[in-house]
């Protein structure tokens, strides 16, 4: 029997999920804001397990704005290396602790559009930090949301921030902070951009394959 709609596809990659992405088992440790800011920053445009390395190591150093900011932009680059684009997220993470010190008293600020303001914080990592670091419903869109998504046929939008606002309407609140969590499991392992193996995919029968011209 197929399941019926989006949140019954949630419910069952619940009960299969493989693993939680980094920046959760982040959260789940100790639910920081800051931490979960930089682990977030960390991970763009890196595989979850270079991430989980690099933020483990950063925060045996700092685990705070202040300590950061004792850091050396070149200790820095060494610590998180070699995440991607590493140079310019040392640089980063360093205005970003400047500024939640200057103007924020070391707290980072529990509110979207703050977050926002921030130097290379886009809505993906401002929605991660409000739902996973401040426990707030939050519609969190990285590829693997856009493109599953739109794969169901569950959302059809050209990109992931037309994706989030659909979500938040077609979703009720309770549930948006745990698309982003399980979508993210599912695109690490099954539901990859190219080639998805969709004879192990859970949800298979409920999934429109938009898109997809080749699959395992």
């Amino acid at each position: 029997m197929k399941p019926k709609g989006f949140l019954d596809v949630l419910d069952i990659i619940k009960a299969n999920k493989p693993h939680a992405p980094v920046v959760t088992l982040v959260a789940e440790s100790e639910r920081d804001p800051f931490k979960v800011l930089i682990a977030t920053i960390l991970s763009l445009r890196t595989k979850d397990e270079t991430t989980a390395k690099a933020a483990q190591r950063l925060f045996e150093q700092a685990c705070d704005p202040n300590q950061m900011l004792r850091l050396s932009h070149k200790e820095l680059e060494r610590l998180i290396y070699p995440v991607g684009f590493y140079r310019d997220k040392a640089r980063r993470i360093l205005e970003i602790s400047e500024r939640i010190v200057k103007d924020f008293g070391g707290v980072v600020p529990a509110d979207l559009d703050t977050l926002l303001t921030f130097s290379g914080v886009g809505r993906k990592t401002a929605n991660l930090v409000m739902s996973l670091g401040f426990d707030q419903p939050s519609v969190c869109v990285d590829t693997h949301v856009f493109r599953i998504t739109n794969r169901l046929g569950f959302v059809k939008a050209k990109d992931p921030e037309r994706t989030e606002f659909v979500l938040r309407r077609k979703v009720p609140m309770a549930r948006w902070s745990e698309i982003n969590d399980l979508l993210v499991a599912l695109g690490q392992t099954i539901c990859k951009p190219i080639s998805p193996t969709c004879s192990k995919c859970p949800v298979s029968e409920s999934c429109e394959r938009r898109g997809v011209k080749k699959s395992g």
